[in-house]
C-alpha cells in the first residue's frame, strides 16, 4: 500500500507591497516539490485580501505540466478555513510565501495555529519579532550578537525634529531608513544629510509607523540560510555585491544587477563564526522552520554585524536562502521535504503540551 501524499497548501500573493516577489517564490516551490510525495494545492491571496484556490495550476501540477516563472492569482474565492482543512483523513500542510505585512508577521501564523494546522516556518511570535526589525535589534542585543548603531522613530511617539538632531549626533551621516515591518528593501533608501533623512522618514512612513535608523556600514553584505527547530543548522554563506548604492528592491528582482557569490570568499574563521552568530539569532528571536540571516562584515573593524533575520526568505530564482543550501549540499526538492518534515515536527510537538490545569 502506498503513503498518502502530503497535501501541500502553497499559499502567495497577499496584501504586502511583495505581493509579486510572493507569486515569483510560489511558482518555483511548486515546480521543485517533488510531486510522488505532496498533492500540491496553490491558493493566491489578491490584494484586497481574497483568497482563490487555483485550479487550473493545481491540474497542471497534477499533469506535469512546466509553470511560468509567476502564479496569477486566479480561480474561485474561497473561505480560508474550507481551503487549509482538505478531507478529515488528509494530513494537510501549510507552505506560506506571503513576504512582509500580514503573512510574514504572525498574522497568518496565528490563524493556522486556530485552525491546528502544520506550517512552514517560524511561529507567530518570532515570525512578528523578526518582522519588526526594531524589536528583532532589542533582542539580539539582549543576546549579546553584534549589530550596527541603531535609532528608532515612533510616528506619534519619538519627536520628529528630535530624531534628526539625535541621528547627527548618535550616528552621523550617511544613514539608512528602514520601515520596522516590511522586507525585499520596499521603503528602504540612503540618507547622506538632513534634508535626505527628513524625505527619508517620509517615504518610509507610508509603509510603517515605526522606523529603523541605522549607520551606514561600510562591509560586505554576507547572508546565511538557518534551518531546523531547536538545533538549527546553517549554511554556508553567500556574499551579495550590489549594483546600486545597496541590495535594493530593483536590484533584487529587477535590473538582477547584483552578483551573489555563493560560497562567499572568507577565511575558515570567518565562516564559522558567522555560521554561529546565525544560529544564535535563530535562536535567541525563537525561530524554527527557517530563517536567512543577513550580516555586514567589516573586516577591519567589528567584524561580523547582524543585519536582520527574514523569517519567510524568498524562493525565487534569484533568491540566496535555496542557492546557500544548494551550495551546502541540500537541493531544493530535498529542502522543500526538509522544511515539510520540520513543520509537522514543531506542531506535533506543540499539540503535544496540556491546556489542563
Amino acid at each position: 500500500m502506498s503513503t498518502p501524499l502530503i497535501r501541500l497548501v502553497v499559499l502567495y500573493g497577499g496584501v504586502s507591497a511583495e505581493h509579486d516577489v510572493s507569486r515569483v517564490s510560489a511558482a518555483h516551490v511548486l515546480a521543485a516539490a517533488d510531486r510522488s510525495k505532496y498533492r500540491l494545492i496553490p491558493v493566491g491571496i489578491d490584494k484586497r485580501g481574497v483568497w482563490h484556490r487555483n485550479d487550473a495550476m493545481a491540474e497542471a501540477l497534477a499533469a506535469g505540466a512546466e509553470l511560468p516563472n509567476s502564479l496569477d492569482i486566479d480561480g474561485p474565492a474561497v473561505a480560508p478555513l474550507d481551503v487549509l482543512s482538505g478531507e478529515p483523513d488528509d494530513l494537510t500542510v501549510v507552505f506560506p510565501l506571503l513576504h512582509g505585512p500580514h503573512g510574514e508577521d504572525g498574522t497568518v501564523q496565528g490563524m493556522f495555529e486556530l485552525f491546528k494546522l502544520p506550517y512552514v516556518g517560524c511561529g507567530v511570535l518570532s515570525s512578528a519579532l523578526c518582522m519588526d526589525k526594531a524589536m528583532a535589534k532589542e533582542i539580539a542585543a539582549r543576546a549579546n550578537i553584534p549589530q550596527c548603531k541603531w535609532l528608532t522613530f515612533r510616528d506619534g511617539v519619538t519627536d520628529a525634529r528630535q530624531i534628526l538632531t539625535d541621528v547627527a549626533d548618535h550616528l552621523g551621516f550617511p544613514v539608512f531608513v528602514k520601515p520596522a515591518n516590511m522586507g525585499s528593501s520596499v521603503g528602504v533608501s540612503r540618507a547622506a544629510t538632513i534634508d535626505e533623512l527628513d524625505s527619508a522618514l517620509n517615504l518610509a512612513l507610508r509603509y510603517d509607523d515605526v522606523i529603523v535608523i541605522e549607520e551606514a556600514v561600510n562591509g560586505r553584505e554576507v547572508e546565511v540560510a538557518v534551518l531546523g527547530n531547536t538545533a538549527p543548522d546553517a549554511s554556508l554563506p553567500g556574499e551579495v555585491k550590489p549594483g546600486s548604492d545597496f541590495y535594493d528592491y530593483e536590484d533584487k528582482y529587477v535590473t538582477g544587477n547584483a552578483e551573489l557569490m555563493i560560497p562567499a570568499k572568507l577565511s575558515d574563521d570567518a565562516i564559522t563564526q558567522v555560521r554561529e552568530y546565525a544560529a544564535d539569532a535563530f535562536v535567541a528571536l525563537r525561530c524554527t522552520g527557517m530563517a536567512r540571516v543577513d550580516f555586514f562584515y567589516e573586516e577591519d573593524g567589528r567584524g561580523w554585524l547582524l543585519n536582520e533575520v527574514n523569517t519567510i526568505p524568498g524562493f525565487t530564482p534569484a533568491s540566496m536562502y535555496p542557492k546557500m543550501w544548494e551550495a551546502t549540499g541540500i537541493e531544493y526538492p530535498d529542502l522543500i521535504d526538509r522544511l515539510v518534515t520540520l513543520a509537522i515536527e514543531v506542531h506535533r510537538r506543540r499539540s503535544s503540551f496540556s491546556i489542563e490545569h
